[in-house]
């Protein structure tokens, strides 16, 4: 029997890795990936905190559950990254905090200090008084197109607006396929690290509605101070492959940035903005039959 195992911190891993075109399972206890012609190339599965799985993979029940086991986050992704399809969770939900997440997006005044909060990471500056969050949906919509702007004026790339068709990927110039590319990364490493500290991707505060809602709040905290500048310089360099260039952009990026230890402080702070307690279960509720080993991971990982 092997022992049991001890994820490993999110900041302490590596931010992603891509794999295309082959099988991948779980040969004597080991994750690995198989070609067409039978060799293996081990993954370090525990060390990594999101897989992306492009076109061409196959993954087994075993290896599924070894990463989930390991909390290592499966994303199911379109070729070079550019579509993100599906994910699979890595073993962080937690109620307390889910409850705490839900009651702070539930209450009104609660809602708008993490906006605020979010606001004033985001740009540096406290965000004006007295601006309910469709107000200040509005101020950040139009000083992220300022800086879309200025970012690509300094690459020296013709910009013409965010503005792309998903269902027709190569109808969109370059600059916007670069800058998918990109944000598909962040996200996927951000939606990594949600779940590890035991949050709900789907319960955002700026962006509502959608299955990734909140990833794609904590995404937009980081997006500009790396990822957006580097991509829109790829962009300008006429890359044959563009996608492949942004992508290996991104993981130098993430670990010269430190990113993974960036992002759970950042969501814990973002979320004591609201001011509100984490919420203690009812006298009545039912104790776990079976409760959790105490894990040495992140908050929300299991054992």
């Amino acid at each position: 029997m092997l022992p049991p195992l001890k994820p490993i911190a999110m900041k302490e891993r590596v931010s992603l890795v891509f794999i295309e075109k082959g099988q991948i399972d779980v040969k004597d206890g080991a994750f690995v990936v198989i070609d067409d012609t039978g060799i293996r190339t081990h993954i370090p599965v525990g060390s990594i905190a999101c897989i992306m799985l492009e076109p061409g993979t196959r993954v087994s029940h075993h290896a599924a559950a070894l990463a989930a086991r390991a909390g290592t986050l499966l994303v199911w992704v379109g070729e070079a990254g550019v579509r993100l399809y599906a994910a699979g969770q890595p073993g962080g939900a937690r109620s307390d905090r889910l409850l705490y997440q839900a009651k702070l997006a539930l209450d009104d005044a609660a809602r708008l200090k993490v906006v605020r909060k979010m606001y004033e990471i985001r740009f540096g500056e406290k965000p004006p008084e007295r601006r309910s969050v469709e107000q200040l949906r509005g101020i950040e919509g139009a000083r992220v197109r300022k800086m879309y702007q200025l970012l690509a004026k300094q690459a020296g790339v013709d910009w013409k607006g965010r503005n792309y068709d998903y269902t027709a990927w190569d109808n969109s110039d370059t600059a916007n396929r670069c800058l998918s590319a990109a944000t598909a990364c962040l996200y996927g490493i951000c939606e990594a690290a949600v779940l590890a500290a035991g949050y709900a991707p789907a319960i955002g505060f700026i962006h509502t509605g959608k299955p990734l809602s909140f990833v794609y709040d904590i995404a937009d905290l980081f997006k500009f101070d790396d990822i957006v500048p580097h991509a829109f310089k790829i962009a300008a360099k006429n890359y044959s492959n563009p996608e492949r260039e942004v992508r290996l952009m991104c993981r130098d990026v993430f670990r010269q940035s430190k990113i993974l230890r960036k992002i759970i402080p950042t969501i814990e702070d973002v979320l004591a903005a609201g001011e509100l307690e984490v919420p203690k279960p009812a006298e009545e509720n039912i104790a776990p039959a079976i409760p959790n080993a105490e894990g040495i991971g992140d908050v929300g990982h299991r054992s």
